[in-house]
Parts: C-alpha cells; structure tokens; sequence
C-alpha cells in the first residue's frame, strides 16, 4: 500500500527527502538552546560575568536564528512535497478511472470515485506532510531531549522514563479504538456524495413532484449517520489532551520537587549536583519531551484516519480494468459486419442468470439493423458488446470477421460511433462538444454532419450558432437537441458501425423520418444499427431483430415480422392502432 502511493511522489522526491534533514538541523538548535540558556544563568548571571552573557547570548541568538531559518524551509520543501503528492495522486486517480471498463466502474460507484479522489486525497495529503515533519521532529526531539537531560541529571531523568509508558499506552487505546469508527465514516461519505449527486441531478424531477423535504430527510439521515460516528470517534481522542496535559504536569512537579531538593542539597554548584539553570533546562527539556509525545499521538490519529483513506485508493489505484489489450492486437478494422455467434453475457460473473442468452445474428457491413423489444430486453446490453465496453460471458462477437477481444481496443472503438442512451454533452461550446468526434474536423464538416443529423438549422438560429455555449451537462438545449448534437458528434468520426441507442426518442417524427433518409442517402457503406421503441424509427430498415428477455425471437423485414412476431405485431399495434404500412 505505502509502495503503491509512494509512486505519486514522483519528482517532488527531492524535496520530501530533505524536509526532515532540515527538520534536524532544526531540532538540534532547538535542543541547544536550553543547554545555552543555563550556561549563561550558571556561569554568567550567577557571577555577575556581563561579557559571558553577551558572548553566549549572541550564540543563542545565531542559534534561533538558523532555527528559524531551518523551521522555514522544512515547512516549504514540506509544503511542496505534500501538494505536489496530493496532485499527483488525483492525477493517476483520474487517469486509472479513464482506463476502467464499465463493469470497472459500476464496481465502486460514481460518488465512491469522487469522494476517493477529494476527501481521501485530502487525508492523504494532510498526514504526509505530517509524516514529513512531525514523525521527523518528534522522534528527533524526543531522542534529543532525552539525551540532553540524562547529561544534566541522569536520575531526574528517570522520571521520564515512567512516564512514557503511561503515554504510549494510553495513545495505542486510543488509536485502536477509534480507527474503525473512521473507516465507516468514509464509507458514509461516499453515501452522502451519493444523495447530494442524485439530488442536484433530479433537481427538476424532485422540484415537479414536490420531493424536497423527502430530499432533505434523506439527506438528514446521512448527515446524522456522518455526525454520530464521528461524535464517537471524537470522544475518544478527546481522552488524549487531558492524558497528555496530567502526564506534563504531573512531571514537572516531580522534576520541580526533587530539583529543588537536589539544588538545595549541592548548595546550586553545577560542578557536585544541579544548579538552577540546569533545573530550568530540564523543565524546557520536559515541555520537548512531553509535547513531542502529543504530536506523535496526533501522528498516529492522523495516520489511523488517513489509513482507512489509504486503503481506498490503494484498492482504486491497484484495480486492473477487465477489458484488456490481447498480446498482438489487431489495429485495423476492414468492415462494419458484425457477427454474434452463440453469445451470451451477465454483468456479474457469480450472476447465475445471464442478461442475455444464445444470441447468434449476423449482420452484413452497410446494413440499416433495427433492434426493437421491451423494457429489460437487453437491447442496450447487446450492442454494448460491439465496442467492447463489456466483454461476452460466452461465446463470441467478431466486427470486420476478427473477434472484438483481438483487436487494440482504440483502433475498435474508433471504427464504432456510438450514440447512448443516456446523452451526454459536456460544458464547453457546440464546436468543441462535435470535435469530440473528431478533433481535427474542420468547420464545413461540422456544418455536413449537423445537416445530416438535422442539427444545423437550430445551431443556426443560435446568435453564436456554432460558437454557443453549452453547459454541463446540456441543459441549456431541449432534449431534442442534445440527441442531435450527439448524433453529429459520432458521425464526425466517419465509423464504419454507427449504433443509435433509442437515440431519436426526444425528437418528432418527421425529424426522426429525415436523419433515418439522411443515413439512407449519404452514409450506404456504414453499418447503422437503430434500437428504438417506435416502429416508424425501424420499419425501414434492411432487417429488425426482435429481443424478448436477453433471446432473440424473430429477425425479420417489417412486413415479414408483422405475419412471424406476435411481439412485433403487438408492437406495432399498439402504436399505429392498425394503420396500414402506407398510412
């Protein structure tokens, strides 16, 4: 796990590395410091010595200044170390997610991905750069201090060394005591991620049927799920500071106590016992000791909160996508033939019953396929498997006469334009959505494919027609629009395989009529597979398969599935209410 993130580190290594030397360098002026101060209450303001004062004052003076200077910059290279991290980290969350097959992705979960890639990157950040400094400074200062103080009085000293197991062991309760109740807090997270991204994307559909205080209860209890775990987690380290504050207090009574005998007894001669200044340093050192104790059970809650944090994205970070390059993939695709020969698919391998069941199709390059059928039929589920955004359970699914697994999984997908049911467009302008399918696609080839997919005319009552900004997500355009902007966008990549996914629900009839003529017309050498709920949208098509419960039942013209499919008929029926071919 620590292997797997230290990767992230990449060029920011240099500056991580010398953040605790100069933590270090730090430490050791901070430690001499006490030692300096004595000597001067010992042997300068105890003699009434003015030029000793000033010479060992000027040195301490050199000393907090370099300590200073080398606090600074241990907070910088420290600083850049742990942003750095933090963006590299994000960096290769979001380029691992790119790679992710769909089964990938529906493996963690939309906001469980967010949530990984902001708040637990946080985490991670935050206890970095702890690590970085206060897991150096404080062993630093805790080793130092010890050693400083045993040189001023070893049996003194000791009084430490009863105290510091009455710490560690009260720290380690702690630790382990809160550590699970963080893990389920991050888990609440992604469920509170979940209902915040559900809420702002229905907002319209929860704003029509009156939902918001239903909303704002099930936020509630997600909230307060969140507040109670982490109420318990915090009464818990709550125990840390009076721990911490009853164990310094506590020694620096007993130092004060037997100091102030062992002064006493040595008439404050440095030379036979303790004097006052060596007394005050060995109170400094308890404040150094004790305090870097605190920072290390702070440590080592930041590091139990950031490890359930670790674990997460180690786990997204180490997820191998199951769709996978062949040893000698093959980067040309020769035609939009498509063949399904015995296939079948379940999203879940342990899922005992398969989405769909002994499909075997063939569809010849430049044929116009309808696809039509029920709700749950597995329409979408099929034509899926062309691309390879899942792979087949069983059997196989060959494009240009080579199985889809063979081939470099680029080369594919760029030979398939593909329109989903779900339209996405992204914030940006009409031309920079379209040049998704081609980049390099010049402005009357924009204009060409818009024609064709009976999107100009609406661009072009647009006041900066194709310069018009589009918002997140399209929701400044009607649903119509979206379909058709989406439809140009695909067909800018010339594919050899296009696939409309219900991809002309939204629009009329006429429309729907003329982007099908428009295909018919200018695209004969594309393979043009149409799923589609109306019969009008596939009555025209070279052949129409029928899905029926992931089976195919019938394949067919229109006029032949009318006299062979019950399905279809009923299909047809129901929506033209008899009405003749003609008609």
């Amino acid at each position: 796990m620590i292997r797997q993130l230290a990767r992230s580190v990449r060029e920011y290594k240099w500056h991580a590395i010398l953040t605790p030397i100069f933590v270090f360098l730090e430490v050791l002026m901070e430690v001499f410091i006490p030692f300096l101060m004595a000597r001067i209450i010992d042997h300068g303001v105890s003699d009434g010595d003015l030029n000793y004062v000033l010479k060992m004052g000027s040195i301490l003076v050199v000393c907090a200044v370099l300590s200073l200077v080398f606090g600074y910059t241990a907070g910088h290279t420290s600083a850049v170390a742990a942003t750095g991290f933090a963006a590299n980290l994000r960096y290769d969350i979001f380029t691992k997610t790119q790679t992710f097959s769909f089964s990938n992705i529906d493996k963690f979960s939309t906001s469980s991905i967010v949530t990984r890639s902001t708040t637990d990157v946080a985490n991670l950040q935050m206890a970095f750069m702890m690590l970085m400094r206060m897991a150096s400074r404080s062993p630093f200062m805790l080793i130092s201090s010890l050693v400083a103080a045993f040189t001023i009085s070893p049996r003194l000293s000791l009084i430490f060394l009863c105290m510091i197991p009455i710490l560690l062991t009260g720290l380690l309760i702690i630790v382990f005591k809160v550590h699970p109740y963080f893990e389920r807090v991050f888990r609440t997270y992604d469920k509170l991620n979940r209902v915040v991204e559900e809420n702002v994307r229905g907002i319209r559909v929860v704003k029509s049927f009156v939902r918001e205080k239903f909303e704002i209860v099930k936020f509630k209890a997600i909230s307060g799920m969140l507040f109670s775990d982490f109420r318990k987690a915090e009464r818990i380290n709550a125990i840390n500071a009076p721990l911490m504050q009853t164990c310094t207090y506590a020694t620096m009574l007993l130092i004060s106590w037997f100091g102030a005998k062992a002064i006493v007894a040595s008439g404050n001669n440095p030379d036979i016992g303790l004097s006052t200044g060596g007394l005050m340093s060995l109170i400094t050192y308890t404040m150094s000791i004790l305090f870097s104790l605190m920072a290390l059970s702070m440590l080592f809650i930041m590091i139990m909160i950031s490890r359930a944090s670790a674990e997460r994205v180690t786990e997204l970070l180490r997820e191998e996508s199951d769709i996978q390059n062949g040893p000698n993939p093959v980067c040309n695709v020769k035609d939009g033939s498509i063949i399904f020969d015995n296939v079948s698919f379940a999203y879940r391998t342990e899922n005992l019953k398969p989405v769909l069941s002994e499909i075997n199709l063939t569809i010849k390059s430049g044929e116009t396929v309808g696809i039509i059928g029920g709700t749950g039929s597995s329409k979408t589920s099929l034509v899926q498997l062309i691309p390879r955004l899942y792979d087949v359970t069983g059997g196989r699914v060959l494009v240009g006469g080579v199985d889809v697994r063979d081939y470099d999984i680029e080369t594919l997908r760029q030979a398939i334009g593909m329109v989903l049911q779900k339209n996405e467009l992204f914030s940006g302008t009409i031309a920079e959505n379209l040049r998704w399918g081609n980049p390099d696609a010049s402005d009357d080839e924009l204009i060409e494919m818009c024609k064709l997919a009976q999107a100009h005319e609406f661009i072009d009552r647009f006041p900066d027609k194709y310069n018009t900004y589009i918002e997140q997500g399209g929701t400044n355009v009607s649903g119509g629009q979206k379909q058709r902007l989406c439809i140009a966008r695909a067909l800018l990549k010339r594919p050899k395989i296009l696939i409309l996914d219900d991809s002309t629900s939204a629009v009329d009839t006429k429309t729907d009529a003329l982007i099908r003529q428009a295909f018919r017309n200018e695209l004969p050498d594309t393979t043009k597979i149409i799923i589609a709920q109306r019969v009008s949208s596939v009555q025209d098509a070279d052949k129409v398969i029928v899905l029926d419960e992931g089976r195919v039942t019938a394949v067919g013209t229109h006029e032949e599935l009318l006299e062979i499919s019950e399905i279809y008929r009923d299909v047809y029926e129901s929506q033209l209410k008899g009405v003749g071919i003609g008609g």
